[in-house]
């Protein structure tokens, strides 16, 4: 809870710091000029009514809000729903400070005027990356070019597998003689002859292989994509049809025999939209790298260099 309203005090203080408001008050209503006028003029709700007040500090409903939106998201609803009235003692807490500051000149100081414009920046910065943002447009021709440039990313295949561990692998089994790599190997090319002689691949996973949970499956390991396996497991199953055995493969974990039994995408409808995202993302960074380039930066290379590593470490490190 205090993590919370340390960000929501944080929060508040860039935006009022920013803002540099002052509440004023409200333009008076002319009063009616006659008791009839007076009677028959109909009493308007304030639609922006004064919800805390304390001394000459007044914190109507609209800046009350507008702080709101200044917080994270995942804190706004909390902000606006259970922690509205705690959010209020900490938005006076901070105006009261405020209040307090301006009237010493505290805003007038070096220290504070210096982070004021960082501030200002900030948001003139963040508003203008909002508008960058809302200007770019991405085609349905674009995400289909997108989605077939990448369309390895949204390959899977189903497979099973039978692991043969060696001696030293994390997949070995404390109940069963432990092999040595080459016993390991030549195990695992005698069961892949016999797959390929027409042995039931369930059967034998059940009885031989070393992965247990996915053994008692007749060695199914589900669907998966690309980034999931190991690297020497996953090129063998992404470069293997439908049905077809694999080469005996070493990983850490000993020799697999593979089998792919089935390769799909992904629709290109079903990931629409985070490709569009992605599009989006890209085509941001482009402009911003764009702009960048425009502006031909230099940098003070002197002030950049890394400082050198101590002597202990170079020392070390040979």
């Amino acid at each position: 809870m205090r993590k919370l309203i340390m960000i929501l005090i944080a929060a508040l203080t860039v935006a009022l710091a920013v803002a540099q408001t002052q509440t004023q008050p409200a333009p008076a209503t002319p009063a009616p000029t006659t008791p009839a006028a007076a009677a028959q003029a109909p009493v308007a709700a304030d639609p922006d009514p004064v919800i805390v007040s304390a001394g000459a500090v007044t914190i109507h409903k609209s800046d009350f809000e507008a702080a709101v939106k200044t917080l994270p998201a995942e804190y706004q609803t909390f902000a606006m729903g259970p922690g509205k009235k705690q959010f209020a003692e900490d938005y006076l807490r901070m105006k009261l400070l405020a209040s307090k500051g301006l009237s010493e000149g505290l805003d007038k100081t070096p220290e504070v005027t210096k982070q004021l414009e960082l501030m200002r920046e900030n948001l003139v910065a963040t508003e203008e990356l909002k508008k960058l943002e809302n200007s770019i447009t991405v085609s349905d021709a674009e995400l289909k070019k997108a989605y077939e440039d990448n369309k390895k990313e949204y390959e899977q295949v189903k497979a099973r597998h039978i692991l043969i561990a060696f001696k030293g692998s994390p997949a070995a089994q404390k109940s069963k003689k432990s092999l040595t790599e080459a016993e390991a190997k030549a195990k695992a090319e005698e069961l892949r002859k016999k797959l390929v002689a027409g042995a039931n691949f369930a059967e034998l996973a059940k009885k031989e292989s070393d992965d247990v949970e996915s053994g008692k499956n007749g060695g199914d390991l589900g669907a998966f994509g690309r980034g999931q396996m190991v690297p020497e497991f996953e090129q063998a199953v992404f470069n293997a049809k439908p049905g077809e055995i694999t080469p005996v493969v070493k990983t850490q974990f000993g020799y697999h025999i593979v089998q792919v039994q089935e390769r799909t995408s992904t629709p290109f409808d079903t990931v629409k939209a985070t490709l569009e995202k992605t599009v989006r993302q890209k085509k941001l960074r482009d402009q911003l790298d764009a702009m960048k380039a425009a502006a031909k930066p230099t940098f003070n290379e002197a002030y950049f260099t890394p400082p050198a590593a101590p002597a202990a470490a170079v020392e070390k490190k040979q």
